[in-house]
């Protein structure tokens, strides 16, 4: 599994979020830029995230996933 095809799915999947996937293989560090998920508590964020992924999981294309959620202020005061 590459970064770009994640990166790809979860942005078709989450509508508005812009998602920067580092990994490949099966282990990825997501940095998810939503406003709409920033708004949520962590828990919700996760989940909302580890919907999409759960299939990947669980047939072993993804093995590790680590996030962080910003919103979009948050995102452009970085740079």
């Amino acid at each position: 599994m590459q970064a770009l095809e994640v990166k790809n799915f979860l942005e078709a999947k989450i509508p508005g979020a812009q998602v920067e996937v580092e990994g490949e293989g099966c282990n990825f560090q997501l940095n998810v830029i939503s406003d709409e998920l920033a708004a949520l508590s962590p828990v919700k964020r996760q989940q909302q995230i580890y919907a999409h992924l759960n299939p990947w999981i669980a047939d072993g294309s993804i093995h590790a996933v680590t996030m962080k959620f910003f919103s979009r202020t948050d995102w452009a005061a970085r740079a």
